[in-house]
């Protein structure tokens, strides 16, 4: 009598595939999968955009007979697109170090503490602070890719669209978008709102008072921004054009006489005002100003300021974290 047999079915299961990134590194790529696509697309298609703009903007020139023909003889509507172009630009960048302290860093450690997966991670084997050192890792050196690379591409567009721009570089963006303000601004708003999460421990909370918190910063950095270098000041003859460039930065004004006493550049503009004038022997108009020269000093100051303070806040969310139960 014959048996039917049947092959014997394999059940071992198929090996799973080999993962490029494994333990801590997949869980902050995991877990943090939206920031980091959106950085990555914000970084592309940015500086494209910044290369496409820059290159039609050379070309128009070009076009319109520069560098042969002076900048004052361009069509003033070709130049007015140029820094309308550039200004819609630096507008979009100078949001980045908000949006990266809002919805990147506040959460960061706020929602693990919060939804508990941070007293979850800290019991698989993984030490707190390794754990923690993951998290800022992660987050500071997307933050810094991203900055950097938009940063510099920002820059590289400045230095060639500059002539053509009659935007003020002091007051406008373009002071805390190129060079390495971009790069500290974002380090400062990400810091503030690492070190705002990791006290209040809610979400919405942080992200909430790290938005006020950033504009609160930017309001002071107006205040404190013409301490950052040494202003040069000029005196010239009342009611002349300044012997400076075009593109030098005003912070302050007064009238004064020919032996250098200042006063308020509202004095003597009454209706016997060159009564007065001659009265108080006014006879200059008097500038407080930075020329674009210390564009860089300003610059560097403010970035060695800012990352000073942002070390201090990681420091105190270093220390508050290792005290601090989670």
């Amino acid at each position: 009598m014959s048996t039917l047999t049947r092959p014997a079915v394999d059940r071992t299961d198929a090996p799973a595939k080999p993962r490029r990134l494994r333990g801590l590194a997949w869980l902050m790529a995991r877990q943090h999968r939206v920031p980091l696509l959106f950085c990555i697309a914000a970084t592309v298609l940015g500086s494209l955009w910044i290369a496409y703009e820059r290159g039609t903007m050379l070309d128009n020139m070009h076009a319109a007979g520069w560098p042969g023909t002076s900048v004052d003889a361009i069509d003033p509507a070709l130049r007015e697109r140029t820094g309308n172009t550039f200004n819609d630009i630096t507008g979009y960048v100078s949001a980045l170090p908000l949006l990266l302290g809002v919805f990147l860093a506040a959460p960061l450690v706020a929602a693990d503490q919060e939804q508990g997966t941070a007293r979850l991670v800290t019991t698989q084997s993984v030490p707190r602070m390794r754990w923690l050192r993951w998290k800022l890792g992660f987050a500071f050196g997307l933050a810094a890719v991203t900055t950097g690379v938009l940063g510099a591409m920002l820059t590289w567009y400045w230095r060639a669209a500059h002539p053509f721009i009659s935007a003020d570089w002091y007051t406008g963006p373009v002071l805390t978008t190129t060079g390495p303000m971009l790069v500290a601004t974002a380090f400062f708003t990400m810091a503030l709102g690492l070190a705002v999460g990791a006290l209040v421990r809610r979400v919405v909370t942080a992200m909430t008072l790290t938005f006020f918190g950033s504009y609160a910063f930017a309001v002071l950095f107006d205040y404190v921004k013409p301490h950052l270098a040494t202003p040069r000041r000029i005196a010239f003859p009342l009611h002349a054009d300044p012997p400076v460039p075009t593109d030098v930065a005003q912070i302050d004004q007064w009238v004064g006489t020919a032996s250098g006493k200042l006063y308020g550049y509202g004095t003597c503009v009454n209706a016997d005002a060159d009564t007065c004038r001659a009265q108080k022997g006014i006879v200059n108009s008097v500038w407080e100003y930075f020329g674009y020269d210390q564009m860089a000093t300003l610059q560097w100051t403010a970035a060695a300021v800012l990352l000073m303070a942002s070390a201090v806040l990681v420091a105190l969310v270093l220390w508050r974290t290792r005290r601090r139960a989670l």
